[in-house]
């Protein structure tokens, strides 16, 4: 059984546009002070408020969680952000390049994380999970959604297609092209036919957003041992989420990036690929199915194509084509040992498109690039059910929700 909740969110007092902003995660402190530059409502005062500070001041120092509880009680007491009047679920919809994908703002237990009720299927890095959980801990509050997905359910399409008939609270398009819709569920009926939905299924799977998750649930460890009288209902046992139906969402290409050959001639490695991928010189760089690769080396797309018995169908992690890459090539050939701490390797999200990789090839940064097949939903629910942890850089999500729209204070 997965647990939603309404909650009463703090939103935005209607300049929703100005407030909102990217995940902390995706862009650098130096792009965050250059898009905060001129608006003091970005919501990047909160989500990196080291902005707000000396770039001399390291990024885990205490001022900065500190600057970040001080600008969130700020927006709070200047209106910036109103605490809605009952708690409420919301449906927040995104649109990019003509595709609508509708969430469920909620929030969810930290207890049934911890179970595997909401399941994961990536590792979390100690060092970025630390400033997540002191970020919560500070704050006292879960400012970036996690993006979790669930199977397809017609019950709910048909409750969000009736909400999202009514005149929604905000609709934006943001900067770079994305649009933003959001509305406010608070009718009674319509709250408890939600939860009876969500009840009924047994799992829910985060899509992106490990991190936050992880985070979360340190804090609600944390309190829940600092309090004598725990009784599991304290707003700090639950965080922030939205959650997608499966099958409106886009996953997009993680591409890799290696530094050099690892001392080999380009004829010796290509030899010693074919021995594991058939393989052909190929004016078209993008792999058009599973296990089938594109390859940049020197000026030239080749199509790598993974030969039978390289790898086992049946195993949920070796049959993603991240794996096979690894296992057959990365690892063997290029001496790619870890992909999460090796210097001479780098990832691309296919958000940036292949001319990104064209072009880090071509100016001599990299020596030779990878073009994925997109992870299918359907591979990350397998991955996630056997409890097992895919590859890093497996997934890459478009587009990415926007912190700010609403938050969810302890």
């Amino acid at each position: 059984m997965a647990t939603v909740k309404p909650f009463r969110g703090y939103r935005p007092d209607g300049r929703a546009e100005q407030v909102a902003c990217p995940p902390y995660d995706v862009i650098n402190s130096r792009e965050a002070r250059e898009m905060a530059r001129g608006n003091p409502l970005s919501f990047l005062h909160v989500e990196k408020p080291e902005i707000d500070l000396p770039e001399s001041v390291d990024l885990y120092d205490g001022q900065v969680y500190a600057k970040g509880r001080e600008n969130l009680d700020k927006f709070i007491e200047r209106g910036i952000l109103k605490q809605d009047s009952k708690p409420c679920f919301y449906i927040y919809a995104q649109t990019m390049d003509g595709r609508t994908q509708y969430g469920l703002v909620t929030i969810v237990s930290a207890e049934e994380y911890d179970r595997g009720i909401i399941r994961k299927h990536e590792l979390t890095r100690k060092d970025k999970e630390a400033d997540r959980t002191r970020h919560v801990d500070t704050l006292n509050a879960t400012t970036g959604p996690v993006f979790l997905t669930y199977p397809d359910q017609k019950p709910m399409d048909e409750l969000v297609q009736k909400i999202t008939q009514k005149t929604p609270a905000y609709d934006f398009t943001a900067t770079d092209g994305i649009g933003h819709t959001l509305w406010v569920m608070d009718d009674d009926k319509d709250i408890a036919a939600v939860r009876q939905i969500f009840n009924a299924l047994p799992v829910l799977y985060i899509a992106d957003g490990h991190h936050r998750s992880a985070s979360a649930a340190n804090v609600a460890r944390k309190r829940k041992a600092e309090n004598p009288h725990h009784t599991g209902q304290e707003n700090y046992n639950f965080f922030l989420a939205v959650i997608f139906p499966a099958g409106q969402l886009h996953v997009m290409d993680y591409n890799r990036l290696v530094k050099d050959l690892n001392g080999r001639s380009k004829e010796q490695f290509l030899r010693e690929i074919s021995e594991k991928f058939d393989m052909e010189a190929a004016g078209k760089a993008r792999p058009g199915k599973r296990h089938q690769f594109g390859m940049y080396l020197e000026g030239q797309w080749y199509t790598l194509t993974a030969k039978a018995g390289t790898f086992d169908e049946a195993d949920p992690v070796g049959a993603l084509d991240v794996s096979i890459l690894q296992n057959n090539l990365l690892a063997p050939v290029l001496g790619i040992g870890d992909p999460r701490t090796d210097k001479r390797i780098n990832f691309v999200g296919g958000i940036r498109g292949l001319k990104e990789l064209e072009k880090r090839v071509n100016g001599g940064e990299y020596a030779v690039a990878f073009a994925m097949f997109p992870t299918s939903m359907e591979e990350l629910m397998k991955v996630a059910d056997a409890r097992l942890i895919m590859p890093p850089k497996s997934t890459w999500f478009e587009p990415k929700l926007r912190s700010g729209l609403v938050t969810y204070r302890y």
